[in-house]
């Protein structure tokens, strides 16, 4: 048997080809090809993923444009998601849907960064620009749900635990704290940005959180959301590969399967070094202090490399380290 991670669920599989029949993915085979709803593969297509004992999954997944990380000997394969062409529409998940014609600040935040203390001051935002149809919704990177918990308890817009990484994966985001602005028609108004709703650790981000939140308040009210792009930023096939070997190395170590987890860890910074929502977020689960000496090294290595641990828009550059 073969555990399966895909789209936010874990199944068992008999083996990596499928027998006929099974749907995959959501995909149901029809005489003219594979379709979900109203989207179909041609059947000259997906011929290059059938054989006479079945379908072979991994193969079938890249004909949707998502990519594999592959365990046999751990028994264990995960599936990314497709490439995202509409970038500049935001990704659905839970609950975006239901805010359509409201003006949503995407937070993305972890109980292993300093940002964790913004949360309240994201949650008075939430209370304050509500009556101009506006609602935060934050999503934790944290790969355990109780690390998030007791930040969460107090607050009343809509949050998520983006345990697996799915919902990072989506959103290209390499490091928290990270903020997308979502129009009222799910697109996007603002990328990727490194935002803060305190000063708390200015001392240590160079960022202004009075800017940040001065103009989030005139998106808000007035509707002028600046002047950069209006499309996410797109991770390359390097940084979708790391996600997945993160995703494995996730589902080992909850597992007590060290190391195999750290090998798939190990293949995952050296495909995306820069990358501190993976090499960072999953230092708790392999029993390191996020907030210790390894971080503090991982932070100079970066820092050494020229590599940028915070990356705000240029509109709002003040001095980041």
């Amino acid at each position: 048997m073969v555990t399966l991670l895909a789209d936010g669920r874990e199944e068992s599989v008999g083996a990596l080809v499928v027998p006929h029949g099974t749907t995959i993915l959501g995909w149901e085979r029809k005489p003219h090809g594979w379709c979900r709803g109203d989207a179909c593969i041609p059947s000259f297509r997906a011929a290059a993923a059938e054989t006479e004992q079945g379908v072979d999954l991994v193969k079938f997944a890249e004909l949707l444009g998502r990519q594999a990380a592959v365990d046999l000997e751990e028994g264990v394969v995960a599936i990314g998601e497709p490439a995202e062409s509409e970038l500049d529409r935001a990704p659905d998940f839970g609950p975006l849907p239901g805010l359509r014609g409201t003006k949503v600040a995407l937070v993305f935040w972890a109980s292993w960064c300093g940002c964790r203390y913004d949360l309240p001051a994201w949650e008075v935002l939430h209370r304050e620009l509500g009556e101009y149809g506006f609602s935060v919704v934050s999503v934790s990177l944290d790969r355990a749900p109780e690390d998030a918990a007791e930040w969460l308890a107090d607050v009343t817009h809509p949050a998520v635990v983006d345990a697996d990484g799915r919902i990072a994966e989506l959103y290209n985001v390499i490091n928290v704290p990270t903020v997308v602005w979502i129009d009222e028609e799910g697109r996007i108004a603002r990328p990727q940005d490194t935002m803060t709703a305190t000063d708390t650790f200015r001392s240590m981000n160079g960022l202004s959180s009075e800017r940040a939140v001065s103009a989030l308040r005139r998106w808000v009210v007035e509707g002028d959301a600046g002047t950069t792009t209006r499309r996410l930023l797109p991770p390359t096939d390097d940084e979708r590969r790391a996600r997945l070997h993160a995703r494995l190395a996730a589902w080992l170590f909850r597992r007590d399967r060290k190391e195999a987890a750290e090998r798939h860890l190990a293949t995952a910074a050296g495909l995306a070094p820069h990358d501190l929502a993976i090499r960072r977020g999953l230092m708790p689960l392999n029993g390191v202090d996020p907030f210790g000496e390894e971080y503090f090294k991982l932070r100079e290595e970066l820092e050494e490399a020229g590599v940028a641990i915070y990356r705000p828009l240029p509109d709002w550059h003040e001095d980041v380290r």
